[in-house]
């Protein structure tokens, strides 16, 4: 099995691309970009070089992908979200050997026409909400809104958040709805790990 591309997709001579992925309308992809499988492209989307992307990435339309981005598996990427790999862009003052990495960890979704500015880590399964402006590190599992983004909660991997309650021995415990798995919070430590 192999990738599936649009005749409107340009693909760089290079790039490597898992199979299985689907590339939709003028999408480019440069030719230095590393593709794992079973990923989607949506209409425009644009993949630097030094990019890594992991297997089941969704990305949808009006995405560009820039250089020193790495998104794990079951990453999903909203509707014309940003990312940025210049922290200080001035048109006049060449940067390109100040990118600053951006790591997205497995299974985070990345809400529309939010913004992630380059150096920061998006956690496992966090959920950053539409709109939203992360300018720092998102725990695993959290639930981040606004301008600049803030926690307001915690997300279960199904993708429902969760609401945590004190047991019999003090911890706080919460349980997703659709899987039963259930989600140990420490306070001290603002974490969340699957029991």
């Amino acid at each position: 099995m192999k990738f599936q591309a649009h005749p409107t997709a340009i693909i760089d001579d290079g790039a490597q691309i898992g199979d299985g992925t689907r590339i939709w309308h003028w999408v480019h992809i440069c030719s230095q970009a590393k593709v794992g499988k079973e990923c989607s492209f949506g209409q425009n989307v644009f993949v630097g070089n030094r990019v890594s992307i992991g297997n089941n990435v969704k990305i949808q339309n009006n995405v560009s992908v820039y250089d020193n981005v790495t998104l794990e598996d079951d990453v999903f990427c909203g509707p014309s979200m940003v990312f940025t790999n210049v922290y200080n862009p001035r048109s006049a003052v060449s940067r390109k050997n100040e990118y600053r990495n951006t790591l997205i960890k497995q299974g985070a979704t990345l809400g529309a026409n939010c913004t992630i500015v380059c150096g920061v880590t998006v956690g496992r399964y966090a959920f950053v909400g539409a709109g939203a402006v992360v300018n720092k590190d998102i725990p695993d599992y959290a639930l981040v809104v606004g301008v600049p983004a803030k926690q307001i909660g915690w997300m279960s991997e199904f993708g429902e958040q969760l609401k945590f309650e004190k047991d019999n021995q003090g911890n706080f415990i919460a349980q997703c709805i659709h899987t039963d798995k259930q989600y140990k919070l420490d306070i001290m430590s603002n974490t969340v790990a699957i029991l």
